[in-house]
């Protein structure tokens, strides 16, 4: 298969490096059902099309956001079954609220810490007449 242009495609090489992956995460999320397998050229190589980089962009903020890949695979699976990707949108929202609420949560455990520190400092300070 010949292709047409690099606006029209990217190999997997020059595309983990703009975006700033490896191949190997390339491969893993094809593994994974995160990205349909790309289309190759005769000798084998991957190349990828706008849509293609589209989704990986896609499951990249996924990953930003906090989702794990097991939360990915279970939004891509919900996408396979019926190619829609509006499909996704309520669960993804339920994830993404629900990671919303664990990180008040740790925000919560992290501010009481830092609290706890804090007098903890002062009381070794106060007693050994440390110099602050």
């Amino acid at each position: 298969m010949k292709l047409k242009s690099s606006e029209d495609h990217q190999q997997i090489g020059e595309l983990s490096r703009s975006l700033g992956v490896t191949t190997r995460t390339l491969r893993l999320y094809e593994q994974m059902g995160l990205i349909d397998p790309p289309q190759r050229t005769e000798g084998g190589i991957r190349y990828y099309t706008k849509g293609d980089i589209q989704r990986i962009k896609f499951v990249l903020k996924l990953k930003e956001l906090g989702l794990s890949l097991q939360q990915m695979q279970e939004l891509a699976e919900i996408y396979h079954e019926t190619k829609m990707p509006d499909t996704i949108m309520p669960r993804l929202i339920e994830l993404l609220d629900s990671h919303t609420d664990a990180i008040h949560r740790r925000i919560g455990k992290l501010s009481s810490l830092a609290r706890d520190i804090s007098e903890y400092r002062k009381r070794i300070v106060d007693f050994y007449s440390i110099p602050r």
